[in-house]
Order: C-alpha cells, then sequence, then structure tokens
C-alpha cells in the first residue's frame, strides 16, 4: 500500500506518528488487516494537482 501519498495519513501529534485517518469502525480495521488487498480501499491520492494533468 502506498500510505505516505494518501490523504488519510496524518501525523498524530498525541501518538506522534502517522496514521491512518479513514474513517472506519472496528471490523472494518480488521477485515482490512486479515485481507490480502492489492490496492487500499480507503486510499485517497493527496495529489491536488492529479486532476489538471488528466486535462492537459
Amino acid at each position: 500500500m502506498h500510505c505516505e501519498s494518501c490523504i488519510n495519513y496524518a501525523f498524530d501529534e498525541e501518538l506522534e506518528e502517522y496514521i491512518c485517518m479513514a474513517a472506519m469502525d472496528e471490523d472494518e480495521f480488521v477485515s482490512l488487516l486479515s485481507r490480502d488487498y492489492k490496492d487500499c480501499p480507503y486510499y485517497r491520492n493527496d495529489d491536488e494537482y492529479e486532476v489538471v494533468r488528466k486535462q492537459i
């Protein structure tokens, strides 16, 4: 997974580490960790220029 480029990957000052901030409940989180996903279903690209590049 490419967490570093995901909009849901944010620094938590209390924990002092990066964590996934995607809105999911405990069951969804366990399911995410237990399956072999090719791509994360919660991944959202943090590249704000992605749309512009597609228009060119």
